[in-house]
């Protein structure tokens, strides 16, 4: 096994010995048997984790998924969190499908090598939530589905007949086969808006995709029978059957930005049982230049690590017990629930996996990182929720080290993954860090990051949740796909490495600097921009990249720019910018695109794109 660094190691080393010694490793292969029926053969996993199997009475399904659904359709800042994992096998029928809403902090994943192995004859759903008589979708986050094929079925629904995946920021959509109508926003209810999503390596078969209200969205490396309709910005990469490019719309329908291969993509790892009923965590090869599911045509090239490589973690394990763990070459499974941690999460070697189930969330109490990933080469990081704690961290998540930076030869054929990691700042409680996420590593991969300073819940304010930054790339040949950067207070995104790409950005600037003196990039220049591409980049390109402002104090406040970029970037290097001005009740706006070019969004042009297509 190849460090990064002997004297980063050896630090590590030292300290993991003399603090995480004492702990006991709890091994992976405990049986959990919650209740007469559920499977014998999972690890322990909690008990917050709900293993179904084919020849459970569907009767019995159908209750737990209903209860689990009852507590977490409305529970959007509580501490519970589940994850429901479905055995090969069929589940439901034509006589009596398996339908059920999904609610905050609710993972469903297929426990199949393919998403063919597990088979729903039902819908699987996400529907709007009525607040005060407007029923929206607008804070329907933290959410997911994975790994299974749904054979849409609800005949008795009346308007909900289909498959309703009305979600908005950090609700992914991966790796399935959905055979039947499928909608992205609750049309039942209204006004029902949407605000956003991610859909990646799957498949949609016998109708149509409506996008209906969903104000942007990206889909990556899928297969479409047909999608309709757009509001703001819809972006496709690698996406067989999706939509020819047209931005910013009109005539020729959009606003698509498309793409017709992905430049390189790693799927997320994930949790199968292979044929002798052993649980197993697969990882993913690395694809280039690619375009739909890497399972269309047959099982996905990659690895298949045995589950007695991997330390389960309870959150009751402490940062010490973890490490121990990680320094002796386990991977890692972190189970749900919330865990409070006094120092970093410290991933030391290259290839590590760390798979979150049923969003667990990590919280640093003392004003550490919640995670610090060391090796540059080969690491995944994904299904994770990092929340800021009540003393400020001057990082959250950091990808690799400064020393990073200088260069790993097998970075680029072994690249490092980061796929759903979101992060919160206040919300549910206060909380402060500086940036959520640097990433030190070079030809890294971004896949559906949703960083987020709250603009509602608990611990809301000015200077009560503060962050600066919610991603900072210092690393070369960095490739992103949807990221959604909210709310923070200075530059969201800063890009200062080379050669990097973005394909899919949505961003709302803070709603709530207190007056614009408060609120200046530098003497004479207004706001800070959202995404901004240091000077000394020479190469970069961005698709599909929206900035939208609400600044609700009542006074005019007003930002320069959208995005900054160097104008010696090549000709072309910007395509499909957008800002809007999301309502009449708020003051001020965006006052160009880009580099002081484009037109502003203001009271002038409310809920109307100010769009340029290619910069420079």
């Amino acid at each position: 096994m190849t460090l990064y660094t002997g004297q980063i190691f050896s630090r590590v080393l030292i300290i993991a010995a003399l603090i995480g010694g004492m702990f006991a490793l709890r091994g992976p292969a405990q049986v959990h048997a919650s209740s007469p029926g559920w499977s014998t053969s999972a690890p322990n996993f909690g008990t917050s984790v709900f293993v179904f199997t084919p020849d459970m009475p569907l009767t019995q399904i159908q209750a737990t998924v209903d209860e689990v659904s009852s507590m977490q359709v409305s529970n959007q800042f509580g501490t519970q969190r589940y994850a429901l994992l479905f055995e090969p096998g069929t589940y439901g029928s034509a006589a009596a499908p398996l339908n059920f809403q999904l609610g905050y902090y609710t993972t469903v994943a297929g426990l199949g090598q393919n998403p063919g192995d597990v088979i729903i004859n039902g819908s699987i759903d996400s529907y709007n939530q009525c607040i005060d008589g407007s029923c929206t979708a607008l804070v329907n986050f933290w959410r997911s589905v994975s790994n299974l094929t749904i054979n849409v079925t609800n005949p008795n629904a009346g308007c909900y007949f289909g498959e309703f995946w009305a979600v908005s920021q950090a609700a992914p959509m991966r790796r399935v086969q959905v055979n039947g109508q499928v909608t992205l926003e609750d049309y039942c209810t209204g006004p029902s808006f949407a605000s956003g999503g991610f859909i990646a390596d799957s498949q949609f078969a016998g109708s149509q995709i409506i996008s209906g209200s969903q104000q942007q969205w990206i889909t990556r490396n899928s297969s479409v029978d047909s999608w309709t309709n757009g509001v703001w910005n819809q972006v496709f990469s690698g996406v067989v059957g999706a939509p020819a490019q047209c931005f910013p719309g009109g005539a020729c329908g959009g606003p698509y930005t498309t793409l017709a291969t992905s430049p390189v993509t790693r799927e997320e790892p994930y949790l199968y049982m292979d044929g002798n009923g052993k649980y197993r965590v697969f990882v993913p090869a690395v694809q280039r230049d690619s375009s739909g599911a890497s399972w269309a045509g047959g099982s996905t090239p990659g690895t298949s690590v045995s589950i007695d490589n991997f330390f389960v973690a309870q959150p009751t394990d402490s940062v010490a017990r973890i490490n121990l763990a990680l320094l002796l070459g386990k991977n890692l499974i972190l189970t749900p629930g919330i865990y409070n941690l006094d120092s970093a999460i410290i991933v030391p070697y290259p290839d590590t996996v760390v798979l979150g189930l049923g969003f667990p969330t990590l919280i640093p109490q003392d004003g550490n990182a919640a995670m610090r990933v060391l090796s540059s080469r080969g690491v995944e990081v994904s299904g994770i929720l990092f929340d800021a704690g009540p003393k400020n961290s001057d990082v959250l998540l950091q990808a690799g080290t400064i020393l990073s930076l200088l260069g790993d030869p097998g970075a680029a054929a072994d690249p490092s993954a980061y796929q759903d990691v979101f992060f919160r700042i206040g919300g549910a409680a206060a909380g402060k860090a500086t940036v959520s996420m640097i990433v030190n590593v070079n030809s890294a991969i971004l896949d559906d990051v949703w960083a987020w300073r709250a603009d509602h819940g608990t611990g809301v304010g000015w200077t009560v949740n503060t962050a600066d930054t919610g991603l900072v790339v210092n690393g070369s040949d960095v490739t992103a796909y949807g990221l959604f950067v909210e709310h923070y207070q200075k530059y969201e995104v800063i890009w200062n490495g080379n050669n990097g790409t973005d394909i899919f950005l949505q961003n709302e600037m803070p709603y709530d600097p207190p007056s614009q003196a408060a609120w200046m990039e530098s003497p004479g220049v207004n706001g800070w921009a959202a995404f901004k591409v240091a000077n000394t980049v020479k190469n970069f390109k961005g698709y599909g990249m929206g900035s939208y402002s609400f600044f609700n104090q009542g006074i005019n406040i007003f930002a320069a720019n959208a995005f900054e970029v160097p104008k010696t970037l090549p000709a072309g290097s910007m395509n499909d910018l957008l800002t809007i001005f999301l309502s009449t009740a708020g003051s001020g706006g965006i006052q160009n695109v880009i580099n002081g070019t484009g037109g502003s969004s203001t009271i002038a042009n409310p809920d109307t794109p100010v769009t340029v297509v290619s910069y420079p």
